[in-house]
């Protein structure tokens, strides 16, 4: 059939945009390092004063090692998205057939991705209404909005790293095999199946 022939085509024309996923992917992980150094120094810089009278503690200190560990939290989960990292049950799928097993995938990320969306159109919601009416009370200078937009920003990553697992579920159901290459995985022997690049096709496939 003609759609057996343009699929590879199609898959490896979408696996262009892995780079960017990657980069994008390395940028969230810088971040995620960041806030934990930040959250490291400022903890310790409290627990010093508690203990050194000379050196002063910050009274703002709780508040913000709150905020940055809740960016860090979600943006983590997010990553962990790519990885294919998140616990899940797969203790039926060496007893089921490969086609229920990428189906059942496939529409695990779909509520995922689902999740993210509500996480966003909600998310704002709240830092829009009650985060943008209220203050950090240790810094009266900084609106509570971004104690609650670290919720729509994970949405975002969501979506971002769920669009590549969906394409993922979508291309193994119809017969090939595309990583991002960061999966927790077990490798297999492959039989005689045949790499191509990223993807994996078996010669009845082809």
């Amino acid at each position: 059939m003609e759609k057996d022939i343009n699929m590879p085509a199609f898959f490896k024309n979408v696996q262009k945009l892995k780079p960017v996923y990657s980069l994008m992917y390395k940028i969230f992980m810088l971040i995620c390092k960041l806030l934990l150094i930040a959250d490291i120094l400022i903890t310790s810089w409290i627990v010093l004063a508690r203990y050194i009278t000379a050196i002063p503690a910050p009274n703002w200190g709780e508040e913000l090692i709150l905020t940055l560990m809740s960016y860090m939290a979600v943006l983590s989960a997010a990553l962990a998205i790519r990885r294919n990292a998140h616990i899940r049950m797969t203790a039926f799928d060496r007893f089921l057939p490969a086609k229920i097993v990428h189906v059942s995938d496939l529409i695990a990320d779909l509520a995922v991705f689902a999740l993210a969306l509500i996480m966003v159109i909600v998310g704002f919601q709240y830092a829009n209404g009650i985060g943008g009416k209220g203050v950090y009370i240790s810094m009266p200078w900084l609106s509570r909005f971004w104690m609650y937009f670290p919720i729509p920003l994970a949405g975002i990553a969501m979506i971002f790293f769920e669009l590549e697992r969906i394409f993922i579920d979508i291309a193994a159901i119809c017969g090939y095999k595309i990583t991002t290459g960061m999966e927790n995985e077990i490798t297999e022997d492959l039989g005689d199946h045949e790499k191509d690049g990223n993807i994996t096709m078996t010669k009845e496939e082809k």
